[in-house]
């Protein structure tokens, strides 16, 4: 492995495991002085390990520019932003506003890059072999950047150019064969038998996506309201702990211990709890406890009557 990937792959491995633990053991309040330690420690493996880390790895190893280092300070402040304490992460609240300007000349400095890459690799469409041997023909003596995106975008055509034996009827006869796994024809067929296991699950993940979405997105079950935002939002309440259900039309906004789910700016159903209730976001990464939740639903007085009526019933 070449130093510089390894350098890379080490600044990746630092970076995602302080972020993950820093994540997972960040307090909720500052209650005592343990709490403040452990933010501490955190926030220093944030601005100053995972900065320094990147420094080194990829600046100084890697023969990055400094600039870069924009993006990782970027990205601490960001994470800083959405876990810290509520009353640590409002001094984070700059970064909403910061990400665009920096995440906009980003994007026109990489969009004329790319338009100068494809319009000089169209100038040169009808050379004949690997696309790949173009683009380092044209891009050899840029900068990494250039050539590595040269590379990326020249790669659909390669794909094609190899897949179907009449686009690389004149390819060159090779002078021998690398003894590579990927040449044997059993290592071909487990890919093959990969890749279509992988389109089932994507399609049976993405149609179950839709079902619970559409058929299923609220019910009720052993005396247990079920919301389910799509396959990636669930919770599961107690109705007995249902303090109050209102019909309303709310503009959606930002409120510690509230969700609002649905589309639209506005909801048009509240249901607020006796005690935090959780919420398990992102396919159950991003668990939360909520006292308010306000929802846009189809039919909010057929929704309000039931659980009225299931508040009654229990009551009785």
């Amino acid at each position: 492995m070449r130093p510089v990937v390894k350098y890379r792959l080490i600044f990746l491995a630092i970076a995602i495991v302080l972020f993950t633990l820093g994540v997972k053991l960040t307090p909720e309040t500052l209650t005592n002085s343990s709490n403040e330690l452990t933010l501490t420690l955190i926030a220093i493996g944030y601005f100053i390990i995972i900065p320094l880390t990147y420094w080194y790895c990829i600046i100084k190893k890697g023969g990055q520019k400094w600039w870069k280092l924009i993006i990782i300070f970027s990205t601490s402040s960001l994470v800083a932003r959405l876990s810290f304490p509520a009353d640590i992460a409002d001094y984070f609240e700059f970064v909403a506003w910061l990400k665009y300007p920096i995440v906009g000349v980003l994007l026109i400095i990489e969009a004329y890059l790319v338009f100068t890459i494809i319009r000089g690799l169209l100038k040169v469409r009808k050379v004949k072999g690997d696309p790949r041997v173009s683009a380092v023909e044209l891009y050899a003596d840029k900068d990494e950047k250039a050539l590595s995106i040269a590379f990326i975008v020249a790669g659909e055509p390669t794909n094609w150019y190899y897949a179907i034996p009449w686009f690389s009827r004149h390819h060159p006869i090779a002078l021998s064969h690398i003894k590579l796994m990927s040449a044997k024809p059993w290592h071909l067929l487990f890919m093959l038998i990969g890749c279509l296991t992988s389109c089932i699950a994507s399609y049976m993940m993405l149609v179950a996506n839709y079902r619970i979405a559409r058929h299923y997105s609220m019910y009720l079950i052993r005396d247990r309201l079920v919301i389910n935002n799509a396959i990636w939002g669930f919770m599961a309440i107690d109705v007995n702990e249902i303090e109050a259900v209102e019909v309303n039309q709310i503009a959606k906004k930002v409120v510690d211990d509230e969700l609002a789910i649905g589309r639209g700016e506005q909801t048009n159903l509240t249901i607020r709890f006796n005690t935090p209730q959780w919420y398990f976001g992102g396919l159950g990464q991003l668990v939360e406890k909520l006292t308010v939740l306000h929802i846009q639903v189809a039919e909010p007085e057929k929704v309000f009557e039931t659980l009225v009526n299931v508040e009654h019933n229990q009551a009785a």
